[in-house]
């Protein structure tokens, strides 16, 4: 295995400044306090027996689990990437539920447990391409969202579905900070929802999901830039109308509602074209979807990508 490699992008240039200046008031204030919080986590827990193997997997080399489990994005524990795996051990993931309402004809309120024994448990190895220009190969674990959004029944008006994750400051004290407008929120259309590459994540590596990943239950979009795969998901609402997402109030110039990986749309401050994969030195070319057109482009034709980006 490759050695792990931060990637050489200063956290100025890849974060919104009025998010740069609160991450660095949230550590300063974090204190003596949190000490206890600083400490590593346990990264595993269960292992989730057999799984299946998915014909959407890619045979690239995995980013290792250290990075895999070390490297995250999750401003719900702080906005360093080694915040979520110090911090956060204070996320409770059990007893856990997640509701399924809005536009159904049978909406639900499903218990995690029930949840990992809905449908048989899939290994899907995804690649995982950042916003702010970095990626990695990640064996998930899960099923299609399509499984659990089919037993709510969904009405004819349902046209978008909004992820809405855990609010609880004393669970995700990161949330104690207007880094983002908690609760975080994103959205899909239903179509993309529907798609049967959107994986409803419940592990990966084998091993039920560590909670610094988003842990108990998360989606997984491997076409679409990795902050539109919401974590620790407590509810999902079936809309009419397309929701208005976090990252879309945060940064509405900068952040769109599609976020579908796309080297030919650069972001507002930085190319897209290139990306740097964890473990490698070298920049490789972006692939169009990140490399998952053959299945996805047929959802957007006609749009206009730069427009709907």
């Amino acid at each position: 295995m490759k050695p792990y490699k931060i990637p050489a992008i200063p956290a100025s240039e890849i974060t919104p400044k009025h998010l740069f200046d609160a991450r660095r008031k949230f550590m300063q204030t974090a204190g003596a306090a949190s000490l206890a919080a600083l400490l590593p986590q346990a990264l595993w827990a269960a292992s989730l027996g057999d799984l299946k193997k998915s014909p959407y997997s890619t045979a690239e080399e995995l980013t290792s689990l250290k990075a895999v489990t070390s490297y995250n994005n999750f401003y719900e524990f702080g906005t360093s990437k080694d915040d979520p795996a110090e911090r956060a051990g204070t996320l409770k993931t059990r007893p856990w539920t997640v509701s399924v309402e809005g536009e159904a004809h049978k909406p639900k309120v499903f218990d995690i447990d029930d949840i990992l024994k809905m449908a048989p448990l899939e290994e899907r190895i995804y690649r995982l391409r950042c916003v702010e220009a970095w990626s990695m190969v990640v064996p998930w674990v899960g099923f299609p969202l399509a499984e659990l959004l089919k037993r709510v029944e969904p009405t004819g008006n349902a046209k978008y579905v909004e992820f809405v994750s855990l609010h609880d400051p004393a669970q995700m004290p990161g949330q104690k900070y207007p880094v983002l407008d908690w609760p975080y929120r994103e959205g899909l259309r239903m179509d993309e929802a529907m798609h049967p590459l959107t994986l409803l994540t419940l592990g990966l590596y084998g091993e039920v999901l560590p909670k610094q990943n988003g842990a108990p239950v998360r989606v997984v979009m491997p076409w679409k830039y990795g902050f539109k795969s919401a974590k620790s998901i407590v509810s999902i609402r079936l809309l009419e109308t397309q929701p208005t997402t976090s990252w879309m109030k945060a940064g509405p110039n900068e952040y769109g509602f599609y976020a579908n990986v796309n080297p030919e749309v650069d972001h507002p401050r930085w190319s897209q074209a290139k990306e740097r994969r964890i473990g490698e030195f070298l920049k490789r070319k972006t692939l169009m979807f990140n490399g998952y057109a053959d299945e996805v482009a047929p959802l957007y034709a006609g749009m206009d990508l730069q427009k709907y980006f």
